[in-house]
């Protein structure tokens, strides 16, 4: 085939990732996966092909996920029809069973196995494990969908230590047991910013953030987190990119160095982004006062 690589030009490959390598090699990524590359099944095979590649060059990888679209599934399944507020699950007793079902169970599990078959060691949690992700109530109208007060990460700092790659799915819990769902954007930049992450990765289905919506070309390469409330006072920060963004700005202020918007449709776009000089989507990066936990009145 004429588009295969000789030896020399992999060499050249994998020398010009080399300074990537040593930037990176010992440092935390959180990677949020979700969006197409969660339900197409060649998208999949790639994402977690990109996280054993990171884990075997010692990158100490975090993948934080949610499963919408399998929670509506089973959710069709049962006879139960998604409701949302917001953009948000609205999500009784019935509907968190369901989503603790789906997420804590199925996806994570698969997610897990799928890493073990491709070559890595990984280990799946949910925010309830070691109550990792403790919550309250965000809205009375949500039901149990959690806002996060606490972060206990020490479940996720023994995996890495261990030499595991924690797979962490987004339910969390309150300081009476009752689980929650929680936004998995939001639960990234938690965990991304109890961790001191390098790099929060956020998968999504367009490229970025654009100048113009409707054109890819448009793409901003990086902005700089004081930039963002400018953008969305002239509309090219909008709609759906809203929340993603003030996402990126919490785990920014929690003390990630950068956040990455990319196009999780592109094969190999974790490795694109980390490992070469063009990167692979919206780069946000700034200096933001660290919060501090114990400001949420919950020690560890």
């Amino acid at each position: 085939m004429q588009n295969e690589l000789t030896n020399m030009e992999r060499a050249e490959v994998l020398t010009a990732a080399l300074p990537y390598i040593r930037q990176y090699t010992g440092k935390v990524i959180v990677v949020k996966y979700g969006g197409n590359a969660m339900i197409n099944e060649q998208l999949k095979q790639q994402v977690m092909e990109d996280i054993v590649l990171l884990w075997l060059i010692g990158v100490r990888v975090v993948l934080v996920h949610g499963g919408g679209p399998e929670i509506n599934e089973l959710m069709d399944r049962l006879g139960k029809k998604p409701e949302f507020v917001g953009g948000l699950r609205v999500t009784d007793k019935e509907t968190m069973d369901i989503v603790q079902m789906v997420l804590a169970g199925k996806i994570n599990k698969t997610l897990v196995n799928l890493l073990e078959m491709k070559g890595g060691k990984a280990v799946g949690l949910s925010g309830m494990d070691g109550r990792l992700l403790q919550c309250t109530v965000k809205d009375e109208r949500l039901g149990y969908v959690g806002d996060i007060q606490k972060v206990h990460i020490h479940p996720v700092t023994d995996l890495l230590n261990n030499g595991y790659i924690p797979v962490v799915s987004t339910v969390g819990c309150d300081k009476s047991g009752n689980a929650y769902n929680i936004n998995g954007d939001t639960a990234a930049a938690y965990i991304a910013g109890a961790l001191g992450a390098e790099n929060l990765i956020m998968m999504t289905d367009i490229a970025g953030v654009l100048e113009n919506r409707e054109d890819p070309s448009t793409l901003i390469p990086e902005i700089a987190v004081d930039e963002l409330p400018a953008l969305q006072e002239r509309g090219i920060i909008s709609g759906g990119m809203i929340p993603k963004v003030e996402c990126c700005a919490t785990a920014i202020s929690r003390g990630v160095k950068n956040v990455v918007i990319m196009d999780g449709r592109v094969p190999h776009s974790i490795l694109m982004e980390l490992l070469t000089d063009e990167g692979a989507g919206t780069r946000i990066s700034g200096t933001a006062r660290r919060f501090d936990d114990r400001q949420a009145g919950w020690e560890s």
